[in-house]
């Protein structure tokens, strides 16, 4: 089956030769070619029983590799789970103009945080404002940077709250179908978003350079925010989540989610790769596209993030900040019950990789699957560098 791996070792060192790559790229690019491989050594499973033998390599644990996400991502989940508030939940996305795109991608450390203060800036003001809720709600915001097609496409995704903390200690619920009005929500987010961009740009924060290399002017990049002030800015709202459950369905399937997965690539062959996406603009259809392994590598790392840069981010009720002392608050509140199990014992305790690998598996991965007896391990060394 073709792999992420396997465009990248067909064709990232003649793309090095022709494009320039950022340092965390080259990292990136260099942990998905050696992930699982020799390169990074690994162990052999041997039964002394029925002479059965497996090798397996180790993982890069790059977080932009697509073999190393999953067990990551139950990790997060479960940790999540006990503090998630057992109540409805929306899922919100703010997006921005494509003509910020440009923008975006030259200053994607202060742009990238820019989406991430604006966005949680105006669902603060707006929750806390008694006109549409009057009460501090709790939530998650995921960073996205690319459309299904790999296309650069930045955005939030974000899970808040159906209700809050009200200023007297009650739990307050939201009012109608929705979270908030998106017409309202827009507007602020638009508002907040550029004037964030024109502060940063008068402090000489973000720059902005044309197709030819050469800076744009002030009166330039004037135009383009007052330009972006006259659209529309699309914030989607869906209907909410019934209960946590909902809730931790959806964030298996966003927070370690990448550009592409694996099991979208559907063939690597003669300089070409054709993978599945899915096109929104079109009922969702699955539709099937071809690119040079060049185009692909280039649509694959523009959304390598900065580094140390944090994809998801917790806000208000779910923010870091004396967590234990506000969750009895909220229990108190709400006069609902946690994700939490009964049995303390078990509570306390997370999965640990190892049991996560088991459950996904399905099977301990010590034992023999031909016999049941225990495997013995013999390490591989490492292949030496070229």
């Amino acid at each position: 089956m073709a792999e992420v791996q396997d465009v990248f070792l067909a064709s990232f060192d003649e793309y090095g030769m022709n494009h320039f790559v950022p340092l965390q790229a080259q990292k990136a690019a260099k942990a998905i070619m050696e992930c699982r491989t020799q390169a990074l050594g690994g162990h052999t499973d041997v039964c002394t029983k029925c002479g059965y033998t497996h090798q397996s390599y180790n993982s890069c644990r790059n977080r932009n590799c697509p073999k190393c996400q999953t067990v990551k991502k139950e990790q997060w989940i479960g940790k999540r789970k006990q503090d998630m508030l057992d109540v409805k939940h929306f899922h919100t996305v703010f997006t921005i103009p494509s003509e910020l795109n440009a923008l975006v991608l030259q200053n994607q450390c202060k742009l990238y945080g820019l989406l991430f203060t604006a966005s949680a800036g105006t669902v603060k003001e707006l929750t806390a404002d008694p006109k549409y809720l009057g009460a501090s709600v709790g939530f998650m915001s995921i960073l996205h940077s690319w459309g299904s097609n790999m296309s650069f496409h930045p955005h939030i995704h974000m899970v808040a709250t159906a209700g809050g903390i009200a200023p007297d200690g009650r739990w307050k619920p939201t009012r109608g179908k929705y979270f908030l009005p998106v017409k309202v929500l827009s507007s602020l987010f638009r508002g907040k978003f550029l004037s964030g961009c024109r502060a940063l740009y008068d402090r000489g924060e973000l720059s902005l350079r044309g197709d030819n290399g050469n800076a744009v002017s002030r009166n330039a990049f004037s135009s383009l925010i007052d330009a972006c002030y006259q659209k529309d800015w699309v914030v989607y709202s869906k209907v909410p989540f019934n209960g946590a459950e909902g809730v931790f369905e959806y964030l298996g399937r966003y927070t370690h989610r990448l550009v592409i997965s694996n099991n979208r690539i559907l063939s690597v062959d003669g300089g070409k790769t054709a993978f599945l996406w899915k096109d929104y603009k079109d009922e969702s259809k699955l539709k099937e596209t071809t690119l040079s392994n060049e185009e692909f590598i280039r649509r694959f790392l523009l959304h390598v993030l900065p580094p140390g840069f944090t994809r998801i981010r917790h806000y208000g009720l779910y923010s870091s900040r004396s967590k234990s002392t506000r969750l009895e608050l909220y229990r108190s509140a709400l006069d609902a019950r946690f994700r939490r199990k009964p049995h303390k014992k078990r509570d306390r305790q997370l999965e640990t990789p190892f049991e996560i690998v088991v459950r996904i598996l399905g099977r301990d991965p010590r034992f023999c699957p031909r016999c049941g007896s225990l495997l013995n391990q013999e390490p591989l060394a490492r292949a030496s560098p070229a």
